[in-house]
């Protein structure tokens, strides 16, 4: 056994679990752990402007690549409370982060110790862990249960608080000694999955829906292939976005009130049958549970057993990891098939295809100011099917959703409960630092984008190229959209004259001059024929620099987008499409004669 520091022993085990990156800022009380990342050497550090933004460097850093756990970083006190929106935005989407934080010495512990405050205690509902150490020699025990948690059953975030004379202790460890602790995952048994095959043979108009814990799950591939073995037709979850491309033919879109296809509702309030994996009925999605329920059998299968009847009762749940559920489902796909039980559900796929042909929405204008249709139109044009997309919240996240092609799983990055405004900048730096080979673009309203915009300044100094499409109305849309019903427009107008910069025309911030003052460069676009050229030219400069690119698409003050109460009671405020030129981007080409 060697002895050694307790940070240095906790260094060695994030090394051991796979950890190479950490994102963070430094402070007294975290200097220990920070003197021992110093010294190992191995382990690569990211410098955020804010601990908050750090804590979505790690969300994203997880989210894009299979396997991975972002680390967060920050000082006693305020640190930690700045960490608490990522913790609650990581847990509400099953995502793996580990949070360390500084601390006051031990015996100074509820003495109101300058920025001693007791994290674990406002952290813990938002955790499957948050623990203060108390000693040196627990520091390898608590991280290897720490990450124990963190991977086993429904994925989640942990928090581990440090007072600094734990840090400081000395203890004998022995890193050759250390094992990661072995990962428990529920799986789906054969009777199970036949009784789920059977309720497909059973029914006439069966769907998969395809939630996020399939990508979570690393299974991906398996969906696809059980929805061609048995030619079903797949709706993917807001999460579950890139399960299968977008191109696919059984892939048929995104049901829901605000994020979802019109095709899509309408193959989902044909259905019979939906069979739900790893997902989680959340209401953005269902809507109007009477409506989303009637006429239809349910199947719910979810890695976390409490999950199970929390919306609504399924008639068949099974508690399963998404994965292991596919290969159960797969070898009894098999089976039935083989003996000539499953039923050819050809007319239906056609009927899907009809749908997904004609019950399309308009994407093509010309006006000036810009409508944002056709800045998610020129993105489709722009960027490739390898493109990762990072965005949040707000009008952009919604009719993005409903506009844009996602082809590959974790290139739809998006915090689907939480929701928190800022959170797309630094979500997009964590995405880079994954998987830097993979083109990013992220997507902001303008109110987003201001959250945590001093990140920009964080990407210029570590060189994470990346573009960033800011779709600036002035405006907080999703909330003057929502005032409606009260029939105001109240305190949601961000627009102003800038006295400094009279070329913003009203529109206030000048974000061109923000985000170059930051280190970075950005393209301001008026006029739609330039949408795509500043988009091509943005993904250049962005790999020549190796600096974000900002691309400020200029729209139109009010757009109200499509949502409604239901899926069968959805308000369109744009006229549709009627011809292959409204929609020039859509998967399937519109046939004016069966528009809808």
């Amino acid at each position: 056994m060697t002895r050694m520091r307790a940070v240095d022993a906790a260094v060695l085990i994030l090394a051991k679990e796979g950890v190479t990156k950490a994102f963070g800022v430094p402070g007294a009380a975290i200097n220990p752990l920070y003197s021992a990342l110093k010294d190992f050497g191995k382990i690569d550090h990211i410098l955020a402007r804010h601990v908050e933004a750090a804590s979505h460097m790690a969300e994203g850093y997880t989210r894009a690549k299979a396997g991975n756990i972002g680390v967060c970083l920050g000082t006693s006190g305020p640190a930690g409370t700045d960490m608490i929106t990522g913790l609650y935005s990581a847990t509400a989407d099953s995502i793996p982060i580990l949070c360390i934080t500084g601390q006051a010495p031990v015996a100074k512990l509820d003495k109101e110790d300058f920025q001693g405050f007791d994290i674990p205690a406002i952290a813990k509902p938002v955790t499957k862990m948050a623990k203060t150490v108390l000693e040196g020699a627990q520091v390898p025990g608590v991280f290897q249960r720490a990450f124990e948690l963190m991977r086993s059953g429904r994925p989640g975030p942990v928090l581990i608080d440090l007072p600094i004379d734990v840090q400081l202790q000395e203890i004998e460890f022995d890193i050759d000694a250390y094992e990661p602790l072995p990962i428990a995952k529920p799986a789906m048994n054969e009777y199970q999955a036949d009784t789920v095959m059977g309720m497909i043979a059973a029914s006439q108009h069966p769907i998969l829906l395809a939630g996020g814990g399939i990508i979570n799950a690393d299974a991906a591939d398996k969906l696809v292939e059980l929805a061609e073995l048995l030619n079903v037709p797949v709706i993917s979850t807001l999460m579950g976005w890139g399960v299968i491309p977008d191109d696919h033919r059984l892939a048929h879109g995104m049901a829901g009130i605000q994020t979802s296809l019109r095709y899509s509702n309408a193959t989902m309030l044909e259905s019979d049958l939906v069979i739900g994996i790893g997902n989680r009925w959340a209401n953005r999605m269902t809507g109007d549970l009477t409506v989303f329920r009637e006429g239809r059998k349910f199947v719910h299968i979810d890695i976390e057993p409490t999950q199970l009847g929390r919306v609504f009762p399924p008639d068949f749940g099974v508690t399963s990891d998404a994965g292991l559920a596919l290969d159960a489902l797969l070898a009894s796909a098999k089976r039935f098939q083989a003996k000539g039980e499953i039923p050819d559900f050809e007319v239906w796929v056609k009927d899907c295809d009809q749908r997904k042909g004609s019950m399309q929405r308009r994407t093509h204008f010309d006006n000036v100011p810009l409508k944002p249709q056709r800045v998610y139109e020129a993105m489709n044009q722009a960027f490739g099917k390898d493109t990762r997309y990072v965005t949040t919240i707000g009008l952009s996240q919604i009719q993005a959703s409903q506009m844009l092609h996602v082809y590959k799983p974790r290139n739809w990055i998006n915090a689907g409960q939480a929701g928190p405004l800022g959170w797309t900048m630094p979500a997009a730096l964590g995405a880079v630092v994954a998987d830097p080979e993979t083109p990013v673009v992220a997507l902001s309203g303008d109110y987003d984008f201001q959250f945590l915009i001093e990140e920009l300044a964080t990407a210029a100094q570590f060189n994470l190229p990346y573009v960033h499409v800011l779709v600036n109305n002035a405006y907080l849309g999703l909330i003057r959209q929502s005032q409606r019903a009260f029939d105001m427009d109240y305190q949601v107008q961000l627009s102003f004259d800038n006295i400094n910069v009279p070329e913003t025309e009203g529109y206030g911030v000048d974000f061109v001059g923000v985000a170059e003052a930051l280190g970075c460069k950005a393209i301001r676009v008026r006029q739609p024929e330039d949408l795509v050229p500043a988009m091509c030219e943005a993904r250049r400069l962005s790999m020549e620099l190796r600096v974000p690119v900002v691309v400020e698409c200029v729209l139109e003050r009010v757009t109200n987008v499509s949502m409604g109460s239901s899926l069968a009671n959805m308000t369109e405020f744009e006229v549709l499409a009627a011809s292959p030129e409204d929609a020039p981007t859509a998967i399937i080409m519109m046939d004016p004669q069966t528009q809808d």
